[in-house]
């Protein structure tokens, strides 16, 4: 299993789309002014350095079970599910700071789609492919906006949940078929990258459109939501540190 660090395809160009996806690409590839830069920055900076953690426990795991050290594999696959539902724990919290903030916001940012060929699992493709037809029938930049907001919640909690569940027979040592259950635990990691690039791309383009005299409540709101380092040192497990996100 590698770490993938890549972006949503927002950039790749379709006839007859040229112009909005240029403007959607031009909001990730612009600097932003230096205020909304470090806020920008402490927070990827954050969510990157708990979802590196969770990927490399993953990938020891997978390398531990291909060695045939079994019980160590089933202990890395606890911590990374561990850490995977608490980084989903802020970004669900942040998602819901941007739909509410997004609701009272004048000029709302233009938002692409989400494309079912960069998931890999059914549950995440199928939400992929409905926002996409939202997406052609809401022309109002605030619609599609939330729209993706809210699918990209629900997209997120599946997976987690989903993610939760394999990593907790794998870890019992109870799966029926372990081989299936490990191949679940990589496609559903490849779904929960997806989600948080999107969220990435999702927060810059916001704090472009967000009224400068709005930065500092709008940080204000983000730090007072749950933190991923607070929520591990308080949370003996993973599925109280993601029900906290209900």
């Amino acid at each position: 299993m590698r770490i993938h660090f890549w972006e949503p395809g927002l950039f790749k160009r379709k006839p007859g789309t040229s112009s909005f996806r240029r403007s959607v690409s031009d909001d990730w590839i612009a600097a932003l002014p230096r205020e909304k830069a470090h806020l920008f920055d402490s927070v990827v900076q954050r969510w990157e350095s708990f979802y590196a953690m969770m990927s490399v426990s993953l990938d020891d795991a997978i390398s531990m079970r291909g060695r045939g050290e079994l019980v160590g594999a089933r202990q890395y696959i606890s911590v990374s599910a561990d850490l995977l539902a608490q980084l989903a724990v802020e970004l669900l919290g942040s998602f819901r700071g941007l739909s509410e903030r997004g609701r009272r916001l004048g000029n709302v940012p233009k938002v692409d789609a989400l494309k079912p060929e960069f998931f890999r699992g059914e549950t995440a493709r199928a939400a992929a492919s409905w926002n996409d037809i939202l997406h052609h029938v809401l022309f109002a930049d605030r619609s599609r906006f939330l729209q993706k907001l809210r699918i990209l919640s629900e997209t997120l909690e599946s997976v987690i949940q989903e993610y939760d569940a394999a990593a907790e027979e794998v870890s019992a040592g109870v799966s029926v078929r372990p081989g299936t259950s490990w191949e679940a635990l990589e496609c559903l990691h490849y779904d929960f990258t997806t989600c948080l690039r999107e969220a990435e791309v999702l927060l810059k383009s916001f704090l472009r459109a967000l009224p400068a005299e709005q930065l500092t409540a709008f940080a204000a709101e983000l730090s007072a939501l749950p933190s991923a380092r607070r929520l591990r040192a308080k949370h003996g497990t993973r599925s109280r540190a993601f029900r906290a996100s209900a």
